[in-house]
């Protein structure tokens, strides 16, 4: 898809993800007849915008203040860019939260740009079209053989490509809450990891659907901040780059190798690893307990990581 936006048809877009933990930025320049793009800019910034809200049920005033701070900042970004369109959308954090439409209201006023709250399916959905996009397929290429999961803030997606067949899933199962209710300050304490193990695996049978559950697929694939900050660290990366962590598999005993180095360092250990964003430091234990479950719950030996996901999703979207 990069690289193919030319001519008469070309468009500069701009989508920002505001999601339970990041806000994620794409600006491109999207021939709309072809759906390629070429990517003017890319940003993300940890703002953990779901921080104590699994036990208050509310956006906290410190979390709404900086993740609406970046998303002003994006927007400005974009408009600055000469994006002619601009989509947001805002994710599990802001539709589940008691205070959720008010701060998208704040937003909008603060911004002048509308704020839409997706379902949980529906960012399911537009995760799909991106991580499809960028695996070069377009919708129903290889029906029934890709199943998709995005391991985020405050739930986890997973979707098929035989989308009729196999409904999207939207769990409430977020690294956000895992890390505030397991955290692991220093290097991992193995009884509260599999107390933490145990819980997301009882989740994932109880509340996955049976066709995804069961279904079995070719190829699974992950995307988000875990899956890509593991693809990195598995690929010794000094600085992040995209176009590698794109495509990467990761074999079970890859992350399980990664978790072990992992558990061994305390969280400002890992904040300095290279690749692993300081606000994902605290988080990445949870995350890649979600991944060894899912590669558990579907008997899959090996993930392929996307770097593509919603915010990409939403600019096919836009395009149409």
């Amino acid at each position: 898809m990069p690289g193919g936006a030319s001519g008469a048809s070309r468009v500069r877009l701009a989508t920002i993800d505001l999601g339970t933990n990041t806000v994620r930025l794409l600006v491109a320049d999207v021939d709309c007849a072809r759906r390629g793009w070429r990517v003017v800019a890319a940003d993300q910034r940890v703002t953990r915008l779901g921080e104590g809200m699994a036990a208050t049920g509310r956006l906290g005033d410190g979390a709404a203040d900086r993740t609406a701070a970046a998303v002003v900042e994006y927007v400005d970004r974009a408009r600055r860019a000469g994006a002619v369109r601009l989509a947001i959308v805002a994710t599990s954090a802001v539709r589940e939260a008691a205070n959720g439409r008010h701060f998208a209201a704040r937003l909008e006023q603060a911004t002048g740009a509308r704020v839409t709250v997706v379902s949980g399916d529906e960012e399911a959905a537009l995760t799909l079209a991106g991580v499809l996009a960028g695996l070069g397929e377009g919708p129903a290429t290889t029906p029934g053989t890709t199943l998709v999961f995005d391991i985020g803030g405050g739930s986890t997606e997973s979707s098929r490509e035989d989308t009729r067949r196999s409904p999207p899933s939207a769990l409430r199962l977020g690294v956000v809450d895992l890390a505030e209710r397991y955290p692991f300050t220093g290097p991992v304490e193995w009884p509260r990891y599999r107390a933490m193990s145990t819980e997301i695996g009882e989740r994932l049978r109880a509340e996955l659907p049976a066709p995804l559950r069961t279904a079995g697929a070719d190829r699974l694939v992950g995307t988000a901040g875990t899956v890509t900050t593991l693809a990195a660290l598995d690929l010794d990366l000094r600085v992040y780059d995209a176009a590698r962590v794109q495509g990467h598999a990761l074999s079970r005993a890859d992350v399980e190798r990664l978790l072990a180095r992992l558990a061994a360092l305390t969280v400002d250990d890992r904040a300095r690893l290279p690749c692993l964003e300081p606000g994902r430091a605290d988080l990445i234990v949870a995350g890649t307990a979600i991944v060894l479950a899912t590669l558990d719950i579907v008997r899959a030996e090996r993930l392929v990581v996307s770097d593509w996901g919603l915010r990409e999703g939403l600019l096919l979207r836009l395009a149409t």
